[in-house]
């Protein structure tokens, strides 16, 4: 076995002999035998309550890996060596990594938070929401601009609605050779209608906050701002445990939104669709995203009832069994197949993908074959 060889297995094992490797080696195995060698080894292992040592433990595996691993490493470290109590520290919430599992910590622990952590917390929280408005706005402000109405046209488009093919076909005749270009004297674009309230296409997205939904809240927030944003449409965003709190009146500021969050607790989701329920009043305009792990603490055959009744009165009914990043998310297998048996759409969502789905909900194309043509598996339906 070559030196380069062992070099690498004892890093992967964390072998307590450290001869043979170099002073950046012993760090990083170091770094990593604290969080993942504590258990069951004397003398090894531990970060300690220690606000200067776990700073310090960040800083040297923010310079062994890459940011996406250090999110993974320190989502770790909360799990198994209880940090969370550190994170009341603003100097030490300072030397974290932001990411959505830190902006769902930091929501769930805002009510035990002394107020200069706080101003801490919501810097680090607005970053988050900040990189995350970045990569999702444009895309899904792309997707869902209804304004533009594809059959009819118009010689006078904004420069954003010129339909390029055909403005090229009706203007060939005035193709410059020694410039290899068609001059467009005449345009040829999409015609924006002008929609009143009652022709907007409606969206409510209900969201369950009970803790093991926390990504999914982060992200669903995110994307109700910004559709909230888009005059054509009418946005809603309803989050609940087994209390509610109704966050449409704060969507343009989605830090607040956030802040009005209230992660944990239990389900009560039949209580929430019934509130939903006040505020649609044109189902067949309406698209109601059901984001939850479908666990119901309350009334399941009065939740099943109503999601029925609710298809039943034209509403597009959507549950997504998560909408984050993190893999299959863990459901409630018999409610989720009693839903779907109901003609609705079941399934779990990236929300890189978000942004395609509601662009074919508000289109009325066929939910089951997007998700198939984007590798998505649909939950089956089945007899509750």
């Amino acid at each position: 076995m070559t030196s380069e060889q062992i070099r690498r297995w004892k890093l992967a094992l964390g072998d307590d002999d450290m001869e043979g490797l170099g002073e950046r080696d012993r760090r990083l195995s170091q770094a990593l035998s604290a969080l993942y060698d504590g258990e069951g080894k004397k003398g090894r292992g531990g970060l300690g309550a220690s606000s200067p040592k776990v700073s310090r433990w960040l800083g040297d595996i923010r310079e062994f890996f890459p940011t996406p691993v250090v999110q993974v490493i320190q989502k770790d470290a909360f799990e198994r060596l209880n940090l969370k109590a550190l994170m009341m520290e603003p100097e030490f919430l300072e030397t974290l990594e932001p990411d959505v599992h830190l902006v769902a910590d930091l929501i769930s622990l805002r009510g035990a938070m002394p107020e200069k952590t706080m101003e801490t917390a919501r810097t680090v929280v607005d970053k988050v929401v900040a990189d995350l408005m970045k990569r999702l706005q444009s895309k899904t402000v792309e997707k869902l601009t209804g304004a533009v109405n594809r059959s009819k046209r118009t010689h006078r488009p904004r420069h954003a609605d010129i339909d390029w093919p055909r403005t090229i076909r009706a203007n060939l005749r005035h193709y410059q050779k020694d410039y290899n270009t068609v001059v467009p004297e005449t345009l040829v674009g999409f015609a924006r209608k002008t929609r009143t309230r009652a022709d907007l296409d409606h969206v409510l997205l209900c969201v369950d906050q009970s803790g093991s939904m926390a990504p999914s809240v982060v992200y669903a927030s995110i994307f109700a701002a910004v559709m909230a944003s888009l005059p054509v449409l009418s946005t809603k965003l309803v989050c609940f445990d087994t209390s509610i709190v109704d966050l449409t009146e704060d969507l343009a500021d989605p830090v607040q939104v956030l802040f009005g969050v209230q992660l944990g607790g239990g389900t009560d989701i039949n209580a929430a669709l019934a509130y939903c329920e006040t505020k649609i009043d044109r189902p067949a305009k309406t698209h109601l995203v059901l984001i939850t792990d479908l666990y119901e603490g309350g009334d399941a055959d009065a939740m099943l009832a109503r999601v029925a009744a609710l298809k039943q009165s034209g509403v597009n009914v959507i549950v997504l069994l998560a909408l984050s990043d993190d893999g299959r998310p863990s459901y409630d297998s018999r409610h989720a197949g009693a839903i779907a048996a109901m003609d609705c759409p079941v399934f779990a969502c990236t929300p890189d993908q978000f942004p395609d789905l509601m662009a074919t909900a508000l289109t009325k194309q066929d939910i089951g074959q997007w998700a198939s043509a984007n590798g998505i598996e649909l939950i089956r339906g089945s007899e509750p």
